[in-house]
């Protein structure tokens, strides 16, 4: 054996050329001519043109944290004035039970009595969350209130 016959196990393999003609040919690659076809290019996204124009929802929109708290149902003393009779008592089953309110998911919601309209029956309000004006009306017609 001479070293003119000697092989080696692993012969060395040409790496493809590439964006510079040869075997690619036209675009090398590339498919497309102009912005595209450049080193380097970088398309600028469109997005930035229109959150540079509006800065305040920056990518968040109105409201992309909203409470997760439930809010009281609002009622006023003037449909409570309507509905019950003297001396009755308003607590959330009772308003439920006439359709005031709805339930929440099968459950109780939680209630306010708001102050709009005129009360001139006694009442009994029990475990509702009840305004300033409300709570002055339902005394000032003799009934009561309680948490």
């Amino acid at each position: 054996m001479q070293t003119h016959n000697l092989k080696r196990v692993h012969p060395n393999k040409k790496s493809k050329t590439v964006g510079r003609g040869g075997t690619r040919g036209k675009t090398a690659g590339r498919g497309t001519k102009g912005q595209n076809a450049r080193a380097g290019h970088k398309k600028r996204p469109e997005i930035r043109d229109f959150i540079k124009r509006i800065p305040k929802l920056r990518g968040h929109g109105k409201n992309s944290n909203p409470s997760i708290e439930t809010k009281p149902r609002g009622v006023n003393i003037g449909d409570l004035n309507n509905i019950f009779k003297n001396g009755d008592t308003v607590s959330p089953v009772t308003l439920v039970r006439l359709g005031l309110v709805s339930k929440i998911a099968g459950d109780l919601p939680r209630v306010k009595i708001l102050g709009t309209g005129v009360l001139d029956k006694k009442l009994t309000v029990k475990h509702c969350q009840i305004s300033g004006s409300a709570k002055a009306a339902v005394e000032k017609a003799g009934g009561t209130v309680t948490l």
